[in-house]
């Protein structure tokens, strides 16, 4: 049995809790643990748990019944807590995105490595069928070498939604819509992609003028023999989230689309249909995905702990996709092309080096320690095919 204690209880904790739920024979929730008085116990009593409540995340470090610290707090602890759960001879499991720089992420590589334990980052639309084919279908290389790929992270925020205590400043969020919405579809890119040769980006806020950070993103990324266009947002209503991607074949995407076009003699297209059937095909005939989401992640890594080999989703790839982020806010900041890798020393390779050059468009106007209530919205992939 697997003893698994939660630090921070807030809306994204509510995932984690009921998908270690659906393993009751495979993992207990031990603690919960928020900052906030009486939060945690809240929680507790709405899931009926037998477990204990703290207010600080170094009380339960010393315990030895607990085997995994899963960190559901605001990015600007990420790293600290993930790396003293490491220290003290933990397993740990963080939430999106990482951390709040590239050095905070190889601080906790480090601590993982030094300590033998595991560490999972949170992306968990990795386990949603839509995305799992789309991966699929490039490794196959049934629709040919990749031309051109269009990410949209369209969310949508109402302007209430940075008044929460943490949100909308560089010190305590970390950024905007490109690190906490689109990090789910910049891992997606990475996952398939790997990273671009070099990034060229804008940020702005458009609609909300009680956060620091950015609302809107638009960055091209330059792969080789390829082009990308990526768009973060949280002002999109409708929230119609995509990735297509366009090969030398076919077009495919996810939610899943696909189109292939053939030449006629005068260079203008012509339907591929039997091309499409032979793509959609190679989909039907992948293995189900058994448990999707944030359900499909947790479930890796309990059986990664069960097993001993490693978690789907690592450092490395946490590490990855802020890396992406991070060059997107220093094209955006400094308002030229960044290329990648990024160094030690390049000015957002540090949270010192971030607060000092990402621009403030407002000043943050409130500081409430609860947000009304009500369902959050992670993703809108839908698992029907088009």
């Amino acid at each position: 049995m697997i003893r698994v204690a939660i630090i921070g209880t807030g809306n994204i904790s509510h995932a984690h809790i009921r998908a270690y739920l659906l393993f009751p024979e495979r993992v207990r929730i031990a603690a919960l643990v928020d900052i906030i008085p009486g939060k945690a116990d809240k929680v507790r009593e709405q899931y009926g748990l037998d477990c204990d409540t703290y207010l600080d995340h170094h009380e339960i470090l010393g315990r030895d019944d607990i085997d995994l610290v899963d960190c559901c707090c605001p990015p600007y602890v990420h790293a600290e807590i993930t790396i003293n759960a490491l220290k003290a001879g933990k397993n740990a499991v963080v939430e999106k995105p990482m951390a709040a720089s590239l050095e905070e992420c190889d601080a906790m590589i480090r601590a993982r490595d030094e300590s033998g334990k595991m560490l999972s980052v949170i992306a968990q639309n990795r386990f949603r069928k839509p995305v799992r084919d789309l991966k699929a279908l490039l490794d196959s290389g049934i629709a040919g070498p990749v031309r051109s790929v269009q990410v949209d992270s369209f969310w949508w925020r109402g302007h209430c939604y940075y008044d929460l205590w943490w949100r909308g400043t560089w010190e305590k969020e970390g950024g905007g819509c490109t690190l906490n919405h689109a990090v789910h579809h910049i891992d997606m890119l990475g996952w398939m992609m790997g990273l671009p040769e070099r990034v060229t980006s804008v940020l702005a806020n458009t609609a909300h003028d009680n956060a620091e950070v950015e609302d809107l993103s638009c960055t091209i990324l330059e792969y080789p023999g390829a082009l990308g266009l990526l768009t973060a947002s949280v002002v999109h209503h409708g929230e119609e989230q995509a990735v297509t991607v366009q090969c030398e074949k076919a077009k495919i995407a996810a939610p899943f689309s696909v189109y292939a076009s053939v030449s006629k003699d005068n260079g203008f297209p012509e339907r591929n249909e039997k091309l499409e059937e032979e793509i959609r095909a190679f989909t039907d005939a992948l293995p189900p995905v058994v448990w999707e989401g944030h359900d499909g992640q947790i479930e890796d890594i309990l059986s990664a702990l069960e097993t001993g080999r490693q978690p789907a989703i690592g450092g490395e790839d946490g590490r990855r996709t802020l890396e992406l982020i991070s060059a997107v806010y220093q094209s955006g900041s400094l308002r030229q092309p960044v290329s990648l890798p990024m160094k030690p020393d390049d000015p957002f390779y540090t949270v010192a080096g971030i607060r000092a050059h990402a621009p403030h468009f407002y000043e943050k106007k409130a500081s409430l320690t609860e947000l009304g209530s009500g369902d959050i919205t992670l993703g809108s992939f839908d698992t029907k095919k088009a």
